[in-house]
Order: structure tokens, then sequence, then C-alpha cells
């Protein structure tokens, strides 16, 4: 699967590329080109390339909808038991394909690359090196490079990913949750093709409120009332304290109607009120969701069996 935005200029000589790697490796295999509303003519090229290649298919967004988008919807369209994700610039090397797929296995559902030496800008460099530092710590999940473009994954971890949004940046701490070992393999990292990247150094802070969702993914989707009730009691017993402080000064004869601290009790209880009532919420919705689920997994009248899927 190769995600491509405005890359005409690079996409002709990294899919016959790629291809050479594939034949070599004498393996059955498609190359699903994914144009996520390219404007510098990549829909023509890409048209070309599907005529020269046979095993070569795309398919197009309208709009540019970002690189999880393009993912996602590669993910729901490609057949392969083994899927390979490398960007379309032409830095991920496609000699390195067979080293990352001969390192899956039963138990290893995605190998990415790491890469070491880096043909990058030194911002880009540092940036992403500190991105992986904290990625690590906050998750749990040890790797240090979970955003590189290239990646292999058996079709059992495929299938349990859902991103949307920017959550392309953890793919490698997704398919970890789900219970999936992740591997890095060492590959060589070449310099970009043409043109320029497509990200600018607001992708780091992006990152990091993304970092913030995965984390709250992870530890809370199942029990929201854990995270907004644990913060509700915590805001309910500093508005407390105050109004009770404010309240005994008050019936000690002072006079409390313009402290900073009486209006700021009472905030804090209201927003307890409101914290309390978004976890009630959240774990209602988590409620309805577990019950429609199990309503749908119960077992049907008529069981359809079919056998696995030919190695492709």
């Amino acid at each position: 699967m190769i995600p491509a935005f405005n890359e005409a200029d690079n996409l002709p000589e990294v899919v016959p590329e790629l291809v050479r790697t594939l034949e070599a490796m004498a393996v059955t295999y498609e190359v699903l080109v994914i144009d996520d509303g390219s404007k510098d003519g990549s829909r023509s090229v890409i048209a070309k390339l599907e005529a020269d290649h046979p095993h070569v298919r795309s398919f197009r967004h309208r709009r540019n909808l970002g690189k999880a988008a393009a993912l996602s919807n590669g993910f729901a369209r490609s057949e392969g038991r083994i899927v390979v994700m490398m960007d379309a610039d032409g830095q991920d090397d496609p000699a390195e394909i067979p080293r990352l797929v001969s390192a899956l296995n039963e138990d290893v559902g995605l190998v990415g690359g790491r890469r070491q030496l880096r043909n990058d800008r030194f911002i880009k460099r540092t940036t992403s090196r500190l991105y992986n530092r904290v990625t690590s710590i906050v998750t749990g999940v040890k790797g240090a490079d979970f955003n590189s473009g290239l990646k292999v994954m058996t079709r059992d971890a495929v299938e349990q990913l859902d991103i949307y949004g920017e959550l392309h940046r953890y793919i490698p701490v997704l398919v970890a949750w789900e219970g999936f070992s992740v591997e890095e393999v060492d590959v060589n990292h070449r310099s970009r093709l043409h043109g320029s990247t497509k990200y600018g150094i607001a992708r780091f802070w992006r990152g990091m409120f993304d970092l913030i969702t995965v984390r709250y993914l992870r530890s809370y989707r199942r029990r929201p009332f854990h995270f907004f009730g644990g913060l509700g009691i915590l805001s309910f017993i500093v508005g407390g304290c105050l109004l009770a402080w404010m309240a005994i000064l008050h019936f000690d004869g002072q006079h409390v109607g313009t402290r900073p601290a009486l209006i700021t009790g009472v905030l804090l209880v209201v927003v307890a009120v409101q914290l309390v009532s978004f976890g009630l919420l959240g774990e209602l919705i988590v409620f309805i969701g577990h019950r429609r689920g199990a309503s749908s997994s119960q077992s049907p009248d008529l069981a359809i069996v079919s056998t696995p899927a030919p190695l492709r």
C-alpha cells in the first residue's frame, strides 16, 4: 500500500522499483496506490502505471483526507495476507521488504523499519527522536521509530485496526495494545527523490495531542466514568473545602461575598457535577454499544464455513 499526495514526480520511480522487488520475491502480490486527493497530475501518472504493470491498482479520494484515512481505506480494499506500507516519496527502500516480511510470525503482528541513519533535516530528526521517546514512555510500548513509513503487518493485525484523524502515527502502539507483538528492524533510509515534505513543524504538537487521545482511549474507552468521575470528585473535594472555609468565615462574622475563594469554590463544584455527568453519559454509551455487540455476536441460525484464503 502506497498512500500518495502530490507525488507525481516520485511515483514513476517508486512503483517500478517496488514491482521489481516483489517479482524477485516470487510471491503473489498487488500494489495498491491510494491517491489522497492529489492536484499535481498524479491521477494520470497512476493510470499509466496501472497500464504498464498488471498488478498495480489504485483508488482516489476526491479531496485530501489525510494519511490515516488513506491507510484505513487501503486496509479495507487490500486482499493480501501480509500488508506492506511504504511512503511514495522514495525514502523507503523496497529492498528491505523481504527482511521485514521474514521477521513476521504467529506472535509478531507488525514489523516496522527502524531508520538508523535518517536522511532528513536536523529539526525533523530531533523532534522525531523526542516524539519517539515520549511515545514509548507514555504508552509503555517499546520502540525507537514509531512513525516510520515502512511497515509490514499480518492480516489479523490489520483487521483489529481502526485509525482516523492522524492516528496513523501510532499504528505500532494500537497493534501492540490489541495483543500482538511489535518488532523493529534496522532499514536503509534514503533521501527524498523529488519535491518537499508535506509535513511541517505543526506535526509535532499535533502528534502530542494525538498521543493524549491514544492514551485516553487505551485506559478509559471502556470505563469513561473512572476518568471523568475521578476528575469530578477531585474538583468537588477542592471546591467543597473552599466553600466550607467560606462558610466558617461567614458564621464568624466576616464578609466573604467578594472573596475569590467563594467564586472558585462554586465554580469547582459546578464543574464537578458536569464531569460526573459526562462520565455517566460515557458509561451509558459504552453499555449500549456493549449490548449491541453482544446481541450481534449471538449464534446465527445458519453458519457458513469458508476455507482460508490462499497466500497473496
